[in-house]
């Protein structure tokens, strides 16, 4: 729009111009006839268009003046209106996804958690995610120890879950790895009092190091206090929604 703008303030100008010349010849053509019949009727006529040619010419550098500033204001206030509607939007459209019922989101950049009620938060506190340790065996077996990143749902809950340790933990501590069943594999008391599985062997569970706890520590799971564990665990349902990021 505003290239037209110019396009045409160029074109007027142009105009303007022509006319100024187109004029100011005839008036030399005229009073040029007139000296030639030695009249003094080119004075009078000098006198009659010079103040016209000079008021159009004036009007006419008026009219071209351009207002850039009041122009990219206007499109300045029409760009954040069009901003303002699109996040009002984005805004509803979050509403409308965030789950009614508790859901359980998890920071595992610094190490937080925080258990909603739809908008209410009900609580915030510390946990502990994935150290990002890469574990190797050989040149046969590698594990990178970090909490994945995404949406889950809780596919089941455990009372007083027993872990069932697998290679890596054996391994990580220099110890041959024995049967799958071998009663060496499992550890009583270490997970705390419940167990939410998130999927793929990742759990939300206590820890007897709550020391540590704001740190990233685990092998990919999420640990909590004794306190939070039991008020999530008692939040969360089957389905209920988990956000890691």
């Amino acid at each position: 729009m505003f290239e037209s703008n110019k396009n045409n303030n160029h074109f007027n100008m142009t105009y303007a111009l022509k006319t100024l010349v187109y004029l100011t010849n005839l008036w030399l053509k005229i009073t040029i006839g007139i000296k030639k019949h030695k009249i003094l009727l080119g004075t009078g006529v000098l006198i009659i268009l010079l103040p016209l040619l000079v008021r159009f010419f004036i009007w006419q550098m008026v009219e071209l003046e351009p207002e850039p500033i009041t122009y990219a204001n206007k499109t300045l206030e029409i760009s954040q209106q069009k901003l303002n509607r699109n996040i009002e939007l984005l805004n509803k459209k979050l509403i409308a996804r965030r789950p009614k019922s508790y859901f359980l989101v998890i920071n595992s950049s610094s190490n937080e958690f925080s258990l909603y009620k739809g908008c209410q938060l009900v609580k915030k506190d510390k946990c502990s995610t994935g150290s990002y340790i890469l574990l190797k065996n050989g040149d046969q077996q590698q594990w990178m120890f970090k909490t994945p990143k995404g949406e889950f749902g809780i596919k089941g809950k455990t009372t007083a879950p027993v872990w069932k340790k697998p290679d890596w933990a054996f391994i990580e501590e220099g110890l041959p790895v024995p049967a799958l069943n071998h009663y060496s594999r499992f550890e009583y008391g270490v997970l705390g009092d419940y167990a939410l599985n998130l999927g793929q062997g990742y759990l939300i569970h206590g820890t007897l190091y709550q020391r540590f706890l704001g740190l990233p520590v685990t092998h990919g799971c999420i640990r909590l206090n004794d306190e939070n564990l039991k008020l999530v665990n008692n939040a969360l349902q089957i389905g209920s929604k988990v956000y890691i990021y």
